[in-house]
């Protein structure tokens, strides 16, 4: 995993899934900038309507004792990535909207 990459990371205790930016990775846990994954649909909407309220990316530390993986957001086969997902209905790829180049910038 690459600062500024697109995961999912799933985490217990309680179990949840965090789709977003990787802004830190150390041995004491990972900061990412995301939303919960049952929060997708409406964030995707959000952006599309320009809504200023409602579902807002969070910037949030997870300790690793909470974390269960990490995984890069890509496709699997035929199912589009969630950043996919995204591109095809927003028109800019998550890393346009949030303002940076990719991986390991």
């Amino acid at each position: 995993m690459e600062l500024n990459s697109i995961v999912i990371v799933s985490l217990t205790s309680p179990k949840e899934k965090i789709w977003g930016q990787i802004l830190l990775l150390e041995a004491k846990g990972v900061t990412v900038r995301g939303i919960g994954i049952e929060t997708f649909d409406d964030f995707i909407r959000q952006v599309i309507q320009q809504e200023e309220t409602g579902v807002s990316l969070n910037t949030v530390f997870f300790p690793m004792h909470r974390l269960e993986r990490i995984i890069v957001d890509e496709p699997s086969g035929s199912i589009p990535s969630l950043s996919q997902r995204f591109h095809a209905k927003v028109g800019l790829t998550i890393q346009e909207y949030l303002g940076i180049s990719g991986p390991g910038v």
